[in-house]
């Protein structure tokens, strides 16, 4: 289930971004699940079309679904692959910040500032 809180100081696009990516990262929509079309999760979110295409735009960049023109789109199988590339990237980075003694607080504020969220100290 998809919530979008409107009061919320995170865009709708990456409220939808962020739920889907979690779902699809905990298998709860597994490999081959067909996603509603984006003028239907619009439509059933509240959203403008805009909004849901940004977020479905953004997850088949990070290669957590794919696009098959008219057929629609589907989570990807080369969303496990990127899955497991970033766990292998996170165990290399845990790897250097404790090489170079920083604290896991400081470690998560980089890369919250490496993504372009940064978080209160």
């Amino acid at each position: 289930m998809i919530v979008i809180d409107q009061n919320s100081p995170t865009p709708p696009y990456e409220q939808l971004r962020v739920q889907l990516a979690r779902q699809i990262q905990d298998r709860t929509l597994a490999v081959g699940t067909r996603l509603p079309t984006i003028r239907r999760l619009a439509a059933d979110l509240g959203l403008a079309v805009n909004t849901v295409g940004r977020a479905y735009r953004e997850l088949e960049e990070a290669r957590l679904i794919e696009t098959r023109g008219r057929a629609g789109s589907f989570v990807s199988a080369a969303g496990e692959q990127a899955l497991e590339q970033a766990h292998r990237a996170a165990r290399d980075y845990a790897a250097v910040i404790a090489g170079l003694g920083i604290d896991r607080d400081e470690a998560i504020r980089i890369v919250a500032a490496a993504l372009g969220r940064p978080v209160a100290p």
